[in-house]
């Protein structure tokens, strides 16, 4: 049987790239000086929208994409004139695998297991991401999970975003899963997040009501926007409480009351103050404080810090915090010594 053919229409006039007209089984494109320095994970996605993001990362770690002939990593700059090309192949069948992956349990008992959730680890497989997930990593300890969902996410209630850490909590067993998926639908479990943005926010505390959907033009983004100018989306709110300001940022406590995708990301962006390190939703790739160029954050400044809720069998109060980070505790110092803050303030004691 030949080959099935990949067709694209990469580049339509105006545009920054070119696709050379090459056998319709691989994508070539041409990296001109308007998109000089972007990385090549990046730029693939902004040129080539019939591939996810998380399609072009697969691609990239198979070594089925290169740069001038030879393969690279999704975080290199690329430079004017480079040829990047991409040869897609089909996914072999997905399914949850035990790995040997450490985790830093938070909580555990018969019922349900609480993990601090590292940024970089996706919590099931999908599409491009077919191991080194969380729930790999679970299966890889020996741990039984509750089998009532879909196969690719036995245990999983909900979920975290692949650059977000955190808690999350796994449920064990079936009855574990319903209770807790129950809870998580009638918002009685308490979902406490830390996240730095972009900005000043005005005032002491604030809340987002801005209904959530599918960019319609960005199908890797979510947007926001009042719920009567908006067909088919979904209502949602954020809560934020700031903690303290450090200089062109400021670092909020945020309550979910609702669950939507990159909610959070989406909430602050529409507001014009983007998370910082979230590239996808604005933020800047660099912050510059007083002169001073802090380096990439290479991710989200998002944390699940907190999670409370009724035991789904004992029906006791069960609170965990995550403590925040490394790498953004260690992105914090750096960001309150450039604005010359002289500490990180003691309403953060509860999640260093």
């Amino acid at each position: 049987m030949a080959r099935e053919k990949l067709r694209l229409n990469l580049c339509p006039l105006k545009s920054n790239c070119y696709n050379f007209g090459v056998p319709s089984d691989h994508i070539e494109l041409l990296v001109t000086s308007a998109d000089s320095g972007t990385r090549l994970d990046r730029f693939i996605t902004a040129h080539a929208s019939e591939l996810s993001r998380a399609r072009v990362q697969e691609l990239i770690d198979s070594g089925l994409v290169q740069i001038n002939g030879q393969p690279s990593k999704p975080s290199q700059k690329l430079k004017d004139g480079d040829r990047i090309t991409v040869q897609p192949e089909p996914r072999a069948p997905l399914r949850a695998e035990a790995e040997s992956i450490p985790l830093d349990a938070l909580y555990e008992d018969d019922d349900l297991i609480i993990i601090n959730k590292p940024a970089g680890m996706t919590v099931h497989a999908g599409a491009g991401n077919s191991s080194g997930t969380l729930v790999n990593a679970l299966l890889g300890r020996g741990q039984s999970l509750s089998q009532g969902g879909d196969a690719l996410r036995p245990g999983i209630v909900h979920r975290l975003d692949k650059d977000t850490s955190g808690a999350i909590v796994i449920a064990k067993n079936d009855f574990a899963h319903a209770k807790l998926a129950e809870a998580f639908q009638s918002r009685s479990i308490q979902k406490t997040y830390l996240a730095l943005v972009q900005g000043k926010l005005i005032g002491a505390k604030g809340r987002i009501e801005l209904a959530i959907a599918r960019d319609p033009k960005h199908r890797m983004r979510m947007t926001a926007r009042p719920a009567d100018k908006f067909a088919k989306a979904r209502a949602a709110r954020t809560d934020w409480l700031k903690l303290q300001e450090f200089g062109p940022t400021t670092l909020v406590e945020v309550q979910l009351h609702t669950g939507r995708t990159h909610q959070i990301r989406v909430h602050f962006s529409a507001l014009k103050h983007p998370v910082v390190g979230d590239t996808l939703y604005g933020a800047a790739t660099h912050l510059i404080v007083d002169r001073v160029k802090l380096p990439t954050l290479e991710r989200q400044f998002l944390h699940a810090a907190r999670l409370s809720f009724v035991h789904p069998r004992t029906e006791k109060q069960i609170t965990v915090t995550a403590t925040l980070a490394p790498e953004l505790k260690l992105y914090l110092e750096k960001l309150a010594a450039a604005a010359g803050v002289p500490k990180i303030d003691a309403s953060l004691a509860g999640f260093l």
